[in-house]
């Protein structure tokens, strides 16, 4: 579930709140987009995947953390993982899947 924008790392960009497929963000002028929809978040990573400057955290668990509870975060874990994003290397060759696109053709 997302949990933090970073209004340090965000520069506004909005690209977020454009690929959140449930509408969680609003738009904050001049400022970090606010997560408003909490509960509406489905823990797709579309936000985290697509920011730009690793400003957002979604968590794996599909609910909120609790009140006052650290959050371990890893901005742009989910994305370093996958291989998006400045100086990362992609890692689909390493899915097994990729294979199977590769005998299709």
């Amino acid at each position: 579930m997302i949990e933090i924008v970073d209004g340090g790392r965000c520069t506004g960009c909005n690209i977020c709140v454009r690929a959140c497929p449930t509408n969680v963000f609003d738009i904050v002028q001049n400022g970090a987009p606010r997560i408003a929809r909490q509960s509406d978040c489905q823990t797709c990573f579309m936000c985290e995947l697509y920011c730009p400057e690793d400003a957002l955290f979604v968590a794996p668990q599909v609910e909120p953390m609790p009140a006052g509870e650290a959050v371990d975060t890893a901005f742009g874990q989910y994305r370093q993982a996958i291989g998006w994003g400045r100086e990362r290397q992609s890692t689909a060759s390493q899915d097994a899947s990729y294979e199977l696109l590769i005998r299709a053709h």
